[in-house]
């Protein structure tokens, strides 16, 4: 086995043992035992599913382009109390140079597609074992999640109009299911290195850095909703950048099928976009 093999596999280990962790935790679990790392499988295997096929997304359509690209690494994160889900994600690394539009947005829109893909599927039968409760009283420090578009009409198609006095508990498959839909909204965001900005990018060329600068700047201003948002434009401003750098055949036309998946890419956003993804 090489070693970078060696770390890939690795990471993915620790990474599996800290979501189930975080898996564990939020069915409710406190004693460590057999039974304590069974209850958590199923938020650590739904959540490592959808970024594992995110990801493996972008690899497959790397090898298709002959675009030099390694395997996932998944990176692990201290388990709660530290940090929710154990996790801060997969990523895949690009070690050789883009050719052209088509191979840009290929690569770009493979990712989000093939998890969005995974994940509908997972975010209804999570639905399927969540229940409906009464509400309780509001309380300081609870976290509360935010609704996109897609958990809103999944819910509906699942459970109907929820009276008013109750809410929906999202059992842990739900759960993941709704982390890696809002990954997927992330990533599509129209910046940068983020998948989002290679579409935008192999659509729009140049162009592009307009569209960067003010989704930039929205999301500075919907630091307002949520202050998350501020730390993201941080993140994009001065580790993932604004620009982005043009494939080695920048002119290359895209045709019209890639400019009609671009507006699938939209459609995707738009149902996974969550302007308050937390709310305590």
């Amino acid at each position: 086995m090489k070693r970078n093999l060696k770390l890939h596999v690795i990471l993915f280990v620790i990474t599996v043992i800290t979501t189930t962790i975080a898996g564990a935790v939020l069915a409710g679990k406190s004693r460590i035992n057999p039974d304590f790392f069974l209850s958590g499988l199923p938020f650590s295997l739904t959540l490592l599913s959808i970024l594992g096929v995110h990801e493996t997304g972008h690899f497959l359509a790397s090898r298709y382009h002959r675009v030099e690209a390694t395997l996932p690494y998944f990176i692990p994160a201290p388990p709660p109390p530290f940090f929710l889900i154990g996790t801060f994600g997969a990523l895949i690394k690009i070690k050789s140079p883009i050719y052209n539009r088509k191979a840009l947005f290929d690569i770009g829109f493979a990712g989000p597609a093939t998890g969005f893909l995974l994940a509908i599927p997972l975010l209804f039968f999570g639905l399927s074992i969540s229940r409906i409760e009464v509400s309780g009283p509001a309380i300081d420090g609870v976290l509360r999640l935010g609704d996109s578009l897609i958990l809103t009409l999944a819910s509906r198609a699942v459970f109907g109009r929820i009276p008013e006095g109750y809410e929906l508990m999202l059992h842990p498959v739900a759960f993941a299911a709704w982390i890696g839909l809002w990954v997927t909204a992330i990533n599509l965001l129209p910046v940068g290195q983020l998948d989002g900005g290679h579409i935008s990018y192999a659509i729009f060329g140049e162009k592009y850095l307009y569209i960067s600068r003010i989704v930039f700047i929205i999301l500075v201003l919907m630091g307002l909703l949520w202050l998350g948002w501020i730390l993201w434009g941080f993140i994009l401003l001065f580790f993932l950048k604004l620009n982005h750098p043009p494939p080695v055949d920048p002119y290359t036309p895209l045709g019209i099928r890639r400019k009609i998946l671009g507006i699938v890419a939209v459609l995707i956003f738009v149902m996974t976009f969550i302007p308050v993804p937390f709310i305590i």
